[in-house]
């Protein structure tokens, strides 16, 4: 017989993080800079990945495998998506990721022209 873990202070606060953070971001100034800063985080993922696929020309294949596999699995986790109020945060801090990954990737390909 299993018996249910004890509800610690830590588990209650992770449990109940996302709640938390779209309370937090009611606030349109508060909103603009949490997607701005997923979208530059992402930026600088994007760009890395481009940079050290660039220095490398080995991993240039597996490099390319890696960020298509990441682009499906944010388009595939996008379309289900329910489009309710509550759930909107992280749909659009999902299409800042998608955004500032390509725009990175972008931006490295063409300085490697």
């Amino acid at each position: 017989m299993s018996q249910r873990l004890q509800a610690t202070r830590l588990q209650r606060s992770l449990g109940n993080g996302w709640e938390r953070l779209n309370r937090w971001s009611t606030n349109p100034w508060r909103k603009a800079s949490l997607l701005l800063i997923v979208m530059l985080s992402s930026f600088v993922v994007g760009s890395s990945v481009g940079a050290i696929a660039g220095v490398s020309g080995l991993m240039d294949p597996v490099a390319a495998l890696i960020t298509v596999a990441a682009w499906e699995t944010m388009v595939r986790l996008r379309r289900p998506w329910p489009k309710r109020a509550d759930t909107l945060l992280g749909l659009q801090m999902l299409d800042m990721t998608r955004i500032g990954l390509i725009y990175g990737l972008l931006l490295e390909g063409f300085k490697l022209l």
